[in-house]
């Protein structure tokens, strides 16, 4: 009787899992399926519960510091990009006027865009500072970013 309560736990536990695929009862099914084969060799249903804890609460210890070096190996990607465009040139899309928003090309996309100084539209910039998914610019001499154009 007690092997057929230990089986019913590991595949309700093992559903659970396959249901939310977020780890929250794998190491439940796998105390549940220690304690079935422990079942299959023991009447006593406070050894089976013994094993039950122990093995999930090791299987718990082991997965859990795994996984977290695991979620650190693969660092979440920056989602906004804008602090990887800093130092990088582009062009102005929409007039800046200092303590308005305007709209820069840089790097193959159109961000919003601040400046100190008035910079006009079709003007190269520099981005020098992100304010959240705004970028702070700064104008490009003339003579620079035409010495960039021929490199």
């Amino acid at each position: 009787m007690d092997s057929i309560f230990w089986l019913a736990a590991t595949a309700a536990f093992g559903a659970v899992e396959a249901a939310t695929t977020a780890l929250v009862s794998v190491w439940f099914a796998v105390g549940s399926a220690a304690a079935l084969i422990v079942s299959l060799f023991t009447d006593s249903l406070g050894a089976q519960f013994v094993v039950f804890a122990v093995v999930s609460a090791i299987a718990l210890g082991i997965m859990v510091p795994a996984l977290a070096r695991r979620r650190k190996e693969h660092a979440p990607p920056v989602t906004n990009g804008s602090p990887l465009t800093i130092g990088k040139r582009g062009t102005v899309l929409r007039t800046i006027q200092p303590g308005e928003l305007g709209r820069v090309h840089v790097d193959g996309l159109d961000w919003q865009a601040r400046s100190d100084t008035t910079l006009s539209a079709g003007e190269k910039c520099e981005v020098k500072d992100v304010d959240g998914a705004v970028l702070i610019v700064i104008p490009v001499p003339a003579e620079v970013s035409a010495d960039s154009g021929q490199s």
